[in-house]
């Protein structure tokens, strides 16, 4: 009687959690979407000089475009989140794996999860579908073709399986071997592939889906080279994605750990930008790295996934976490699924917290740019790629503190301009 009513509980507290989070994403977008039409038509002051009338309406309506697709995801998901719970989905997906797998067994498990899985990337599709060749084509973003698109879906989901399904045995096979101290070999495991995947990605994932070539401008290398040598960097080299066949957006990244640390640019960028700003694109990821955000990054992410596996580790063991769930069915397998799917909602609280941290690590990498290359040439690369990838200029103050990795622009170049001499 007691399970009966902490399930019951526990339900009302799921629904509670998720409505709440559901209707304040919401609410936010709603107030993003209509602060960035009120500003549709007159460019800030501080960009009118860089940024055309034409192409501030443009990012304009690009975010209203993005804030409606989001709201149509952000519904959907709210739903199938209560029908796979609730509606008893996942009870049915369990049953259905145990057809043809002794229930509580590995295979059983991993079909269960495919099951899962498969669902989820059936409902994703249209989503996918309709952002890449309906919004990203009409705003002149998409250069990815069906047959591309239908490629790097068979590749994902090859690597998934390839990837994740010794991945997911391990832990399965931790949870019922190491007894109550489960949650800690499996945090290890955790870490130890987190930490192998910084190698195993750059040197043979990331070259299925791109093709990498070496920097081969001259000119431009030796400033990169000088840079790095300044800053007292070492890589084990500078590429060229194609980036250009799947988008226009322009990006560069350093990606790998040890030996196996590179830069990568975009060639859409390269076409876009002039060398010094690339050179203070540059510097600025430098000061991600000089400032230990990755590493920090990492080890936040470390202390909370524990957390989390412990707290799991809890409640593996109450009747009541999965009948409030909707799953008569309990287990390590159920247990996982229904902690990953339930605990975005209980978490979106945090959102702002880690989008603050992200933002100041921003403007940490900022200021390095700006004392080891030129603040003066990365404001113009940032106003370039604003205006290029059509990133409103005007982002609603609120909606922007939850969610917004990057400082408004407004604010990035209020901080660079005095020191650029611009």
């Amino acid at each position: 009687m007691m399970d009966q009513s902490s399930a019951t509980l526990f339900a009302y507290l799921w629904v509670s959690a998720l409505c709440l989070a559901t209707a304040l994403r919401l609410w936010l977008a709603l107030r993003h979407a209509a602060h960035v039409r009120k500003h549709r038509d007159r460019v800030p002051p501080a960009f009118a000089a860089t940024i055309s009338a034409e192409a501030h309406r443009r990012a304009a309506d690009y975010t209203a475009a993005r804030v409606r697709l989001s709201i149509a995801d952000l519904l959907t998901g709210a739903l199938l989140a209560l029908l796979f719970t609730l509606g008893g989905g996942l009870q049915a997906l369990y049953d259905l794996a145990a057809r043809f797998f002794a229930p509580a067994g590995y295979l059983h498990g991993l079909a269960f999860f495919g099951l899962v899985a498969l669902a989820g990337a059936i409902l994703d599709l249209p989503f996918g579908i309709y952002r890449t060749f309906v919004l990203e084509q009409r705003f002149g973003f998409n250069r990815m073709t069906p047959r591309l698109f239908a490629a790097d879906l068979a590749k994902s989901l090859l690597l998934t399986l390839a990837i994740g399904t010794p991945l997911l045995f391990a832990v399965l096979w931790l949870m019922q071997a190491m007894g109550q101290s489960w949650w800690l070999y499996v945090w290890l495991l955790w870490i130890g592939f987190s930490l192998l995947s910084q190698v195993i990605y750059p040197l043979w994932i990331a070259p299925l889906f791109n093709k990498f070539s070496p920097l081969d401008n001259p000119a431009l290398r030796a400033r990169i080279e000088a840079l790095l040598a300044r800053c007292g960097f070492r890589v084990s080299g500078l590429f060229v994605i194609d980036g250009s066949r799947r988008s226009a957006h322009g990006n560069a990244y350093f990606t790998g750990f040890g030996a196996a640390k590179r830069i990568v640019f975009f060639d859409t960028l390269l076409d876009k930008l002039q060398a010094e700003e690339i050179e203070a694109v540059l510097a600025h990821e430098l000061g991600h790295f000089r400032h230990h955000h990755i590493v920090k990054g990492m080890l936040l992410m470390a202390a909370l996934s524990l957390g989390l596996l412990w707290l799991l580790g809890q409640l593996i063991h109450q009747p009541w976490f999965f009948q409030g769930l909707g799953m008569q069915a309990e287990g390590t397998a159920a247990a996982l699924v229904l902690f990953s799917l339930v605990l975005p909602a209980f978490l979106f609280p945090l959102t702002p917290l880690f989008s603050a941290l992200s933002r100041r690590n921003e403007y940490e990498a900022d200021a390095f740019a700006a004392a080891n290359a030129s603040a003066g040439s990365l404001v113009d690369a940032l106003v370039k790629l604003y205006r290029d990838n059509a990133s409103t200029l005007t982002p609603d103050p609120l909606y922007s503190a939850f969610y917004d990795s990057h400082p408004p622009a407004a604010l990035r170049i209020a901080r660079l301009a005095p020191r650029g001499a611009h």
